[in-house]
């Protein structure tokens, strides 16, 4: 029997699974650790708290599974992706990891959005002009830090610099590389334009490889630290949303992927390129003429995490026997479908997808006296919904309707959710139960780089539990009516976004 590994390196969890040959989880391991905020928008880690953690997991993990050496075939690897890390010549970081959620270059990203150099750099890079993007937020470290930036010798990210770490090369998969807003996603190679904008060159980059790519050959003091052979190949893989799309199976155009965490994502896997002329989508190469088209959203599971915790009655909670998040569900399966009219706007922290304005707000519309606490709890989660569906129509729009959705992410613990992502879709939804879809896609990669399979999508005839949730005629004929409003809404409310984060801003001043 051969064995993968599979991991999984995120914004504040580093997950690794051993999975036997026939895809079937054998043992897994987590870590966490902190992501640095503060007030002015940064989202910061620690490069070494990263390499600790993947060879914490990855040693927990291959312990406990009772393998040996030889039975162990390929490590692949999933991350997140947009961060940023300063090195010197040594390779040794100058910076913490900027993340792909640091806001601190918005200013930047608002005035090249409104440059004429925003649509052709998007045509060509797939990347919608934000602060999550590499590009910009590079252009404000030239501008902010530009000492730290002169001592720069390379510029990295979260994957390159742990292969760094673990094998002394310079190397990053394309689709990490393809999201960076500096790569050319129909020539497939660095933007000269990009680098001209960020002050690079592309000297300072990590070499392009494919998501199959393979590195050989540990480094020794990396090799004693790992319960590993020191000859096993580590597979690059992708970033963490394409790795979730093909752990799931979603590899054909009419299947798509949602994610909803912390944050969100809806994705679609194509053959060919697809640029959207008003930019709402992201469209980063993936392997062997793939690409993965979607969009991201920032505030997902998150935002339902601040309504609970302020929105819940204690005395409530003390009653049920249960915890705040058990009565919430409660309440809003007990609350009418459209929450009386009750409209959220859930960007509590920015958005991307498909605004793409890291100074939006969010709003409930439509309050009078008759609605409650259990109106404002069911109307955050339709929000939060709704503001996927508005990515999801996007996605029908540019790629066509999908014959079928797959939804994985902490939201699946809450049954009301699942349907309510069904209805507000109007779509059939499957949820894959205790599932962890990037690292099997991580593994996947390894399974094909090593010649086990033919295509990745293979490992999505593995062996799991999905429950199917079919949209509901009622419900879905008041969200179709909900829905227009909601981005209706939007569109009012977008002009005061900057407006609103400046006084917030002047009067964040006044109370320190």
């Amino acid at each position: 029997m051969s064995y993968y590994l599979g991991v999984d390196v995120g914004t504040t969890t580093t997950r690794a699974i051993v999975y036997d040959q026939n895809a079937r989880k054998i043992q897994e391991a987590s870590q966490t650790y902190p992501l640095y905020r503060q007030a002015d928008g940064m989202a910061e880690q620690e490069p070494q708290q990263l390499v600790d953690a993947v060879i914490d997991v990855i040693n927990q993990a291959v312990d406990a599974a009772g393998v040996s050496q030889s039975e162990l075939t390929a490590v692949g690897f999933s991350s997140s992706n947009q961060s940023v890390i300063l090195l010197d010549k040594r390779y040794q970081p100058l910076s913490r990891v900027i993340t792909w959620a640091d806001t601190r270059a918005a200013r930047v990203a608002k005035r090249v959005q409104q440059s004429l150099t925003a649509q052709p750099l998007y045509s060509r890079t797939g990347t919608p002009v934000h602060p999550m993007s590499p590009l910009i937020k590079l252009m404000w470290l030239q501008e902010e830090h530009p000492a730290l930036m002169a001592r720069a010798a390379y510029i990295g990210d979260v994957k390159s610099f742990l292969f760094n770490q673990l094998f002394g090369c310079f190397k990053v998969d394309i689709s990490i590389a393809s999201s960076t807003g500096m790569f050319n996603i129909t020539k497939s190679e660095w933007d000269s334009e990009a680098l001209k904008m960020a002050k690079i060159s592309a000297d300072q980059l990590p070499q392009v490889v494919n998501a199959t790519a393979q590195q050989v050959g540990l480094l020794p003091a990396m090799a004693s630290r790992l319960h590993l052979p020191a000859n096993i190949p580590f597979i690059f893989g992708a970033y963490d949303g394409a790795m979730t799309n093909i752990g799931v199976g979603a590899t054909a155009e009419d299947t798509v992927a949602i994610t909803i965490g912390s944050s969100a994502g809806v994705r679609v896997i194509t053959d060919h390129p697809v640029i959207d002329p008003e930019q709402r989508l992201f469209c980063y190469c993936l392997d062997e003429g793939k690409w993965v088209v979607g969009g991201p959203l920032n505030n997902g599971g998150a935002v339902f995490d601040w309504a609970v915790r302020h929105m819940v009655d204690t005395n409530a909670v003390r009653n049920s026997g249960g915890d705040q998040f058990d009565v919430a569900n409660s309440v809003i399966a007990e609350t009418p479908v459209g929450a009386h009219g009750l409209i959220f706007h859930p960007f509590l922290g920015g958005e991307r997808a498909p605004l793409w304005d890291a100074n939006a707000r969010g709003s409930f519309s439509g309050l009078t006296p008759l609605h409650t606490r259990a109106d404002m709890l069911r109307s955050v989660m339709e929000g939060i919904t709704m503001n996927i569906a508005t990515v999801f129509q996007v996605l029908c729009e540019l790629v066509g309707r999908p014959k079928s959705v797959t939804a994985t992410g902490g939201f699946s613990r809450s049954l009301v959710w699942r349907q309510m992502l069904a209805d507000v879709l109007n779509t059939k939804v499957k949820v894959p139960q205790h599932f962890a879809a990037a690292t099997l896609g991580a593994a996947a990669m390894a399974m094909k780089s090593t010649g086990l399979i033919d295509k990745a999508a293979t490992v999505a005839n593995h062996d799991m539990t999905v429950e199917e949730y079919q949209p509901q005629v009622a419900a879905v004929d008041i969200y179709q009516q909900v829905l227009p409003i909601f981005t209706q809404l939007e569109g009012f409310l977008a002009p005061s976004y900057q407006s609103l984060a400046a006084l917030q801003e002047r009067l964040s001043h006044y109370q320190e």
